[in-house]
């Protein structure tokens, strides 16, 4: 078995698998990256990915562009960061119980969307997705190529997403902004930053990253949209920014470790046949990923105002 684990390790479709998985990984990841860096938690995250892929396949469904769709996914998330930042950000409720009920309230309504559009629908109906575009001559390096140049411009998008996150948040003084409203509200408030308007932009903007996130797996990974698709992977998110100890660089080096886990065990049963029941295979990433995350989280440096409301003129 280890010589067949090993032989899937060193092709091409195993890795193009990997970062066809860890796309949306990426996304969501970033998008509950800035919000929590701002001190925010988005436990909205797995409704909002729902929400994203139900309202950019619709968009395209319905006659719109691929690139519409986007927009279209962003700004319904950036609709649900406001609606969260309302609860959470400007009358300070519980984080956990607002993300929860973000979460019921927009996975229930995409289905309910998708029912009053398409009432007759008996098996999701499916769109013209994404396709892959291969970057001249980096396409044709050996395996890095196939796995990595090409692949859709979506994956392209979250790849890059990583890098400018990272600059806009280190290297620009809207990052510093957004960092100190997560690790000293009164210092930014003090400079005559509106502390609550950075947060809400913060919670918007991840927001939409996040439901472009869900778009991703109805517009590039897939063709179509059916319940419970996004299985899961918004939770995964959340536990990626502990992993990454709230870091862009890391959070991608996390993201592709349970990708390329999930990748391996749908090629593990493969082989395995009737030897071991599925089920092990497919339980395993999550096991491992929550083992290594569990070790990387006892040394996390958490953003000291996370969770923390904010009202004007507090000084403790």
């Amino acid at each position: 078995m280890m010589g067949d684990i090993l032989e899937i390790l060193l092709t091409a479709g195993f890795w193009a698998a990997t970062i066809r998985i860890v796309s949306p990984l990426i996304l969501g990841t970033l998008g509950e990256l800035i919000c929590e860096r701002a001190g925010v938690l988005n436990l909205g995250i797995e409704g909002i990915m729902t929400m994203g892929a139900m309202a950019g396949w619709m968009w395209v469904y319905q006659g719109g562009d691929l690139w519409g769709g986007i927009v279209f996914a962003a700004f319904i998330g950036a609709l649900f960061g406001l609606f969260h930042a309302s609860f959470t950000v400007y009358m300070g409720l519980s984080q956990h119980v607002t993300g929860i009920g973000i979460t019921l309230f927009a996975s229930s309504l995409s289905y309910y969307v998708f029912r009053m559009m398409l009432p007759a629908a008996t098996t999701p109906p499916k769109i013209v997705p994404f396709q892959p575009y291969a970057i001249p001559g980096l396409s044709d390096i050996p395996v890095i190529g196939e796995a990595l140049f090409s692949q859709t411009p979506l994956t392209y998008l979250a790849l890059l997403s990583v890098p400018a996150v990272w600059y806009v948040l280190e290297r620009t003084p809207l990052g510093l902004a957004v960092r100190m409203a997560g690790e000293n509200p009164i210092a930014v408030e003090s400079q005559g930053i509106d502390v609550l308007a950075v947060r809400t932009g913060a919670v918007m903007v991840g927001s939409a990253f996040m439901a472009i996130g869900g778009a991703f797996i109805t517009m590039s990974a897939f063709d179509a949209f059916y319940f419970g698709m996004i299985n899961g992977r918004g939770w995964i998110c959340v536990a990626l920014v502990i992993f990454a100890s709230w870091k862009p660089g890391k959070a991608l080096l996390g993201a592709l470790l349970f990708a390329g886990l999930d990748a391996l065990q749908v090629r593990a049963q493969q082989f395995a046949g009737a030897q071991i029941p599925y089920q092990f295979f497919l339980m395993a990433p999550y096991i491992l990923s929550i083992a290594a995350m569990v070790v990387m989280a006892r040394r996390a440096r958490y953003p000291k105002a996370l969770l923390v409301p904010f009202r004007r003129g507090d000084r403790v």
